[in-house]
């Protein structure tokens, strides 16, 4: 499968240029960035020190989908939405691990996925994924007259979005265990005195500092017990297994909306 790498230069399109390059099934194929790099026109694996005689970064993100099977994106809303447009126009496969797209983005990439396959998860790891389904089981089972759940994150000092995308995807899976709507149970703290805790609130912490990958750890705490289940990222490589991976699943799959959860068969 031929792929392409959206934000090719960047610390995340680094790791999915090793990555791609190293995985069985997969050809590197391409890669972008925006218009004004003064990378354009380099071979995209100088970017890691592995020759690609022939793969150039490119200012055109149509080249992308002109050139490859699939593009995977990891950048910004705004260009994701942009790629969601042009895997529709080509037909292609999109897979976007972009963290920062909120419901109004996510409802874009749903329409454009009526004429091409998109793959779409704030969070590619496995572990992670894992780990939403065994959030959603966990606060089915245990409700919230006595339960309260507790999401706490940590990332490096260079993330732009609190709470992370994958904070919220931990909170969105708690919420449909509880049949309920995130937006109306989302307790994200704020200086002062807030009272007591409101019954059957999930709760946000967010942390930033130093070069932590990705750290989440979900807690549900009752009178005398708590449980914790957590997820530690220490390498970017777990996000880049995913992506090749969704996209490798993709091939010949109809056009349609999935998520890692439909990739793992959860």
């Amino acid at each position: 499968m031929k792929i392409a790498i959206a934000g090719c230069a960047g610390r995340m399109g680094q790791v999915l240029i090793k990555k791609a390059l190293s995985t069985p099934g997969a050809e590197l194929n391409g890669g972008s960035e925006r218009a004004g790099n003064k990378l354009a026109g380099n071979e995209v694996g100088s970017l890691v020190h592995i020759p690609t005689p022939g793969i150039l970064i490119t200012t055109d993100p149509e080249e992308l989908f002109a050139n490859a099977d699939a593009v995977i994106d990891f950048t910004t809303p705004e260009y994701s939405i942009l790629l969601a447009e042009l895997a529709a126009k080509h037909k292609k496969i999109f897979i976007c691990g972009t963290t920062a797209l909120k419901g109004e983005g996510i409802a874009i990439l749903r329409k454009h996925a009526q004429k091409a396959p998109v793959v779409y998860s704030s969070n590619m790891s496995i572990g992670v994924n894992i780990l939403l389904g065994l959030v959603e089981k966990v606060a089915a089972i245990l409700g919230p007259e006595e339960w309260d759940i507790e999401i706490d994150e940590m990332h490096h000092r260079f993330k732009v979005d609190s709470p992370s995308g994958t904070a919220l995807a931990i909170g969105e899976a708690a919420a449909r265990g509880r049949k309920a709507n995130l937006s109306e149970v989302m307790n994200y703290y704020q200086p002062g005195i807030l009272g007591a805790r409101k019954q059957g609130t999930i709760g946000f912490s967010v942390r930033r500092g130093g070069d932590v990958i990705g750290d989440h750890t979900v807690t549900f705490a009752c009178a005398g017990e708590r449980i914790e289940l957590a997820h530690k990222s220490s390498s970017r490589e777990i996000y880049a297994a995913g992506a090749i991976r969704a996209a490798l699943w993709a091939k010949d799959k109809p056009a349609g909306f999935y998520t890692m959860q439909d990739v793992l068969g959860i």
